[in-house]
Protein backbone atom coordinates (compact mmCIF):
# COMPACT_ATOMS: atom_id res chain seq x y z
CA UNK A 1 0.00 0.00 0.00
CA UNK A 2 1.29 3.30 -0.87
CA UNK A 3 1.80 5.72 2.10
CA UNK A 4 2.49 9.65 1.80
CA UNK A 5 4.73 11.40 4.58
CA UNK A 6 4.63 15.35 4.37
CA UNK A 7 7.84 17.13 6.28
CA UNK A 8 9.19 20.56 6.35
CA UNK A 9 6.14 22.86 7.24
CA UNK A 10 6.87 25.28 9.93
CA UNK A 11 5.82 28.87 11.52
CA UNK A 12 7.74 31.75 8.93
CA UNK A 13 6.86 35.21 8.72
CA UNK A 14 5.26 36.93 5.62
CA UNK A 15 7.89 36.91 3.25
CA UNK A 16 9.81 34.33 4.03
CA UNK A 17 10.25 31.04 2.68
CA UNK A 18 9.56 27.16 3.73
CA UNK A 19 10.55 23.83 1.66
CA UNK A 20 7.74 21.05 1.68
CA UNK A 21 8.65 17.62 0.83
CA UNK A 22 6.96 14.64 0.20
CA UNK A 23 8.10 10.80 0.26
CA UNK A 24 6.22 8.14 -1.34
CA UNK A 25 6.37 3.76 -1.02
CA UNK A 26 5.92 1.56 -3.30
CA UNK A 27 7.49 1.24 -7.05
CA UNK A 28 4.66 3.60 -8.97
CA UNK A 29 5.87 6.70 -7.84
CA UNK A 30 7.55 7.42 -11.42
CA UNK A 31 3.63 5.97 -13.37
CA UNK A 32 1.91 8.89 -11.55
CA UNK A 33 1.29 12.17 -11.20
CA UNK A 34 1.73 14.60 -8.13
CA UNK A 35 -0.22 17.13 -6.08
CA UNK A 36 -0.20 19.43 -3.16
CA UNK A 37 -3.67 20.77 -2.13
CA UNK A 38 -3.72 22.96 1.16
CA UNK A 39 -6.64 23.63 3.71
CA UNK A 40 -6.88 26.18 5.55
CA UNK A 41 -9.28 26.29 9.22
CA UNK A 42 -13.06 27.34 7.93
CA UNK A 43 -11.88 26.30 4.16
CA UNK A 44 -12.18 23.63 1.70
CA UNK A 45 -9.20 22.02 0.78
CA UNK A 46 -7.91 23.87 -2.70
CA UNK A 47 -5.13 22.96 -5.26
CA UNK A 48 -1.90 24.94 -4.89
CA UNK A 49 0.39 22.61 -7.43
CA UNK A 50 0.79 19.75 -9.46
CA UNK A 51 3.30 17.87 -11.36
CA UNK A 52 2.73 15.19 -14.22
CA UNK A 53 5.21 12.24 -15.29
CA UNK A 54 7.07 14.28 -17.94
CA UNK A 55 7.63 16.99 -14.86
CA UNK A 56 5.25 19.96 -16.68
CA UNK A 57 4.14 21.88 -13.80
CA UNK A 58 0.86 23.65 -13.03
CA UNK A 59 -0.23 26.12 -10.68
CA UNK A 60 -3.29 27.99 -8.56
CA UNK A 61 -3.64 31.52 -9.85
CA UNK A 62 -3.10 32.68 -6.33
CA UNK A 63 0.70 30.78 -5.68
CA UNK A 64 1.94 31.38 -9.11
CA UNK A 65 5.44 32.89 -9.31
CA UNK A 66 5.94 32.44 -5.76
CA UNK A 67 5.65 28.51 -5.85
CA UNK A 68 7.75 25.99 -7.53
CA UNK A 69 6.89 22.27 -7.51
CA UNK A 70 9.24 19.44 -8.48
CA UNK A 71 9.57 16.05 -8.40
CA UNK A 72 13.09 13.53 -7.79
CA UNK A 73 11.51 9.75 -9.49
CA UNK A 74 14.82 8.08 -8.18
CA UNK A 75 14.00 9.21 -4.51
CA UNK A 76 10.52 8.60 -4.50
CA UNK A 77 10.04 12.44 -3.73
CA UNK A 78 8.42 15.92 -4.55
CA UNK A 79 8.55 19.35 -3.45
CA UNK A 80 7.01 22.21 -2.70
CA UNK A 81 9.49 25.55 -2.42
CA UNK A 82 7.13 28.48 -1.06
CA UNK A 83 8.30 31.83 -1.37
CA UNK A 84 6.68 35.07 -0.83
CA UNK A 85 4.69 33.51 1.96
CA UNK A 86 1.47 35.72 2.77
CA UNK A 87 -0.26 35.14 6.19
CA UNK A 88 -3.05 34.26 3.54
CA UNK A 89 -0.89 30.89 2.85
CA UNK A 90 -1.45 29.37 6.30
CA UNK A 91 -2.65 26.02 6.19
CA UNK A 92 -2.42 22.25 6.47
CA UNK A 93 -0.44 21.12 3.34
CA UNK A 94 -1.28 18.15 1.57
CA UNK A 95 0.81 16.08 -1.04
CA UNK A 96 -1.75 13.47 -2.94
CA UNK A 97 -1.03 10.77 -5.97
CA UNK A 98 -2.72 9.78 -8.96
CA UNK A 99 -3.51 6.34 -9.63
CA UNK A 100 -0.70 5.41 -13.22
CA UNK A 101 -1.48 7.74 -15.44
CA UNK A 102 -0.76 9.03 -18.77
CA UNK A 103 2.72 10.85 -19.57
CA UNK A 104 1.24 14.04 -19.99
CA UNK A 105 -1.58 15.66 -18.11
CA UNK A 106 -2.89 18.78 -17.73
CA UNK A 107 -4.49 21.22 -15.41
CA UNK A 108 -8.23 20.06 -15.32
CA UNK A 109 -6.84 16.92 -14.31
CA UNK A 110 -4.10 17.79 -11.73
CA UNK A 111 -6.38 20.65 -10.27
CA UNK A 112 -9.19 17.96 -9.51
CA UNK A 113 -9.08 15.98 -6.09
CA UNK A 114 -10.89 13.04 -7.79
CA UNK A 115 -7.94 12.47 -9.94
CA UNK A 116 -5.63 11.68 -7.04
CA UNK A 117 -6.13 8.17 -4.80
CA UNK A 118 -3.93 8.66 -2.13
CA UNK A 119 -3.34 10.93 0.33
CA UNK A 120 -0.46 12.11 3.28
CA UNK A 121 -1.26 13.52 6.57
CA UNK A 122 -0.44 16.99 5.94
CA UNK A 123 2.07 19.44 7.68
CA UNK A 124 1.15 22.43 8.63
CA UNK A 125 2.50 25.46 7.40
CA UNK A 126 1.67 29.08 9.70
CA UNK A 127 2.81 32.38 8.04
CA UNK A 128 2.79 34.93 11.01
CA UNK A 129 2.53 39.02 9.73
Amino acid sequence: QVQLVESGGGLVQAGGSLRLSCAASGRTFSEAAMGWFRQAPGKEREFVAGIDRSGGTFYADSVKGRFTISRDNAKNTVSLLMNSLKPDDTAVYICAKTPRTAFFANYYYLANQKSYETWGQGTQVTVSS
